[in-house]
């Protein structure tokens, strides 16, 4: 064998190998019990869901009806034909990563639907997540019983993974407490907990604190994106 064709086949090897380990990394990224948006390709959320029983390129959704954001007859328009085409958001706790899939999906049984030809298409980090920003009136509260005391502050922006708050109190890295906030202007009070990860002394006595959210709800979520959304 020449020695052209030897180095051509061994780039051929590589590149597959290559595509392999991205194949491969990228699968890694989800796994079952990872709660998932579920939407039409056009963006329109359909329901929410668990990703279980996952495969190589299938798995079963698990949807949670109590959760659903249309009523059953708008979801029911576009998933009566089947298998049909869907796109797929999860968020990878552990590594802190939004992952988003597409495949084809075919109902089973009342709220499981079978997916098949699961790709992940995108992931990306937390971070990159764009903000809105905000400056509204909003409170810190020890915990989200009723009658908890609550201490003012400034909500200046938010994303789906955290937001920005500005006091007159001193709180340290690490700690954590429950921010209130009329967020979405529909008589529902946002209440979120949250972990202090960055402290920035802007006065005297005047503190800016960026936090992570903990334990967000999927539809929280949605509501925050599409908030930012319609603010672009």
């Amino acid at each position: 064998m020449k020695l052209f064709d030897i180095l051509s086949k061994k780039a051929e090897n590589d590149a597959a190998g290559e595509h392999r380990r991205r194949h491969d990394t990228r699968e890694l990224e989800i796994y079952s019990g990872m709660r998932v948006l579920v939407e039409h390709p056009d963006g329109t959320l359909l329901f929410i869901a668990k990703l279980q029983n996952l495969q190589s390129q299938t798995a079963e959704l698990l949807q949670y009806s109590e959760m659903e954001v249309f009523q059953e007859t708008d979801t029911q328009m576009y998933l009566n034909t089947a298998p049909a085409p869907v796109k797929i958001r999860g968020y990878n706790e552990n590594k802190r990563t939004a992952v988003f899939m597409e495949g084809m999906m075919i109902p089973r049984q009342n709220h499981v639907w079978q997916l098949e030809h699961l790709n992940v298409t995108a992931i990306e980090n937390e971070r990159s997540d764009p903000r809105l920003d905000l400056d509204i009136d909003a409170a810190i509260m020890v915990s989200n019983e009723a009658g908890a005391e609550e201490t003012a502050c400034r909500l200046l922006n938010i994303s789906v993974g955290g937001a920005c708050i500005a006091l007159d109190h001193r709180y340290y890295k690490g700690d954590q407490f429950f921010l209130k906030a009329d967020l979405f202007g529909d008589r529902r009070i946002f209440i979120v907990y949250c972990e202090v990860l960055r402290v920035i002394q802007t006065g005297t006595s005047r503190f800016e604190y960026g936090c992570q959210f903990l334990k967000l709800e999927d539809a929280d979520q949605e509501q925050i994106r599409r908030l930012i959304a319609q603010a672009g």
